[in-house]
């Protein structure tokens, strides 16, 4: 453990740490994506996928090894008892800082199937890791404004369609789907903006996980839906670093998903969007009061 050190030094040993983890997986990650490239064989690809998520959890073991050397880190983690590496799962959770990957990739590696994150199309020109999540068949979402769709209405559901032909991919070997239902992490100045009703979270966007239930309802049966705690404030990229994540509680409760809102047509079933957008506001309200009890924080 170096968190004796001063927390510059800690940041920048971490930082180096992680930079050389990176390069070092992503290098082998990329052997991987030229040999699903040169052969277009359905068994060849997926046996390289499998290649790919093996040397990915490996990145993501050392990304826990150099946490564990400069944090000093009170994790606090419920409800990963009876998961399985065999079984497909919808992973959702609350979002608050550039840790909470972090957070998620430490909790659940080796565990359960690979989290594959839904992303920001600009993400793909991350130098280095960008074309690393190409190549684990991250899906890459480009979203329009209301603007653009104003003026281009061919545009309107194109984000949608790319969930559909990305989950078509995900059928062939066992995976997690990670989505943030909020978009985007939550910041004061986002939440006021939103009018989130509130406390903890913004407002959840159901058409993603809409779309993969849809698409891959015969896979999916079970949602695990995380709650990431940060009792001494939620940590920037460079606390991180610096080793001040004090302390994490991180609660996984695995929920059944109900059979009508698997295999449905989020996007042109009108009745059933609305039924499941109901679903999905509950599941947000029943997290903020959690969030409340967790935080200590006292209803008016």
């Amino acid at each position: 453990m170096l968190n004796f050190l001063p927390a510059p030094v800690i940041g920048g040993l971490a930082s180096i740490a992680i930079f050389f983890n990176t390069l070092f997986w992503c290098l082998l990650l990329y052997v991987a994506a030229i040999a699903k490239l040169l052969v277009p064989l359905k068994a060849w690809r997926t046996q390289w996928t499998r290649a790919a998520i093996w040397l990915a959890e490996a990145w993501i073991s050392g990304n826990s090894a150099w946490m564990w050397l400069t944090q000093r880190t009170d994790w606090r983690v419920s409800g990963l008892e009876g998961l399985t590496n065999d079984e497909w799962y919808l992973v959702i959770s609350n979002h608050q800082s550039w840790v909470d990957i972090f957070v998620l990739q430490h909790v659940f590696n080796k565990k359960i199937p690979f989290l594959k994150f839904f992303l920001k199309q600009e993400l793909i020109w991350v130098p280095v890791i960008g074309l690393a999540w190409w190549a684990l068949d991250f899906p890459f979402m480009k979203r329009y404004s209301k603007q653009q769709i104003a003026r281009n209405p061919a545009l309107r559901g194109k984000d949608l369609e790319t969930t559909r032909k990305m989950c078509e991919r995900f059928k062939t070997t066992p995976v997690s789907v990670m989505n943030f239902l909020e978009g985007t992490r939550i910041t004061p100045a986002k939440h006021q903006k939103q009018q989130s009703p509130h406390r903890h979270l913004l407002k959840p966007r159901a058409g993603g996980i809409g779309f993969v239930l849809g698409a891959m309802g015969d896979q999916i049966d079970s949602m695990l839906d995380v709650t990431i705690v940060y009792p001494q404030g939620i940590p920037d990229a460079w606390a991180f670093l610096r080793g001040e994540l004090k302390e994490v509680e991180v609660i996984i409760q695995k929920r059944p998903i109900p059979p009508q809102y698997r295999n449905q047509d989020y996007q042109n079933d009108e009745p059933f969007r609305e039924a499941f957008q109901a679903w999905v506001r509950d599941l947000w309200q029943e997290k903020d009061q959690l969030l409340n009890e967790r935080l200590g924080v006292v209803e008016r």
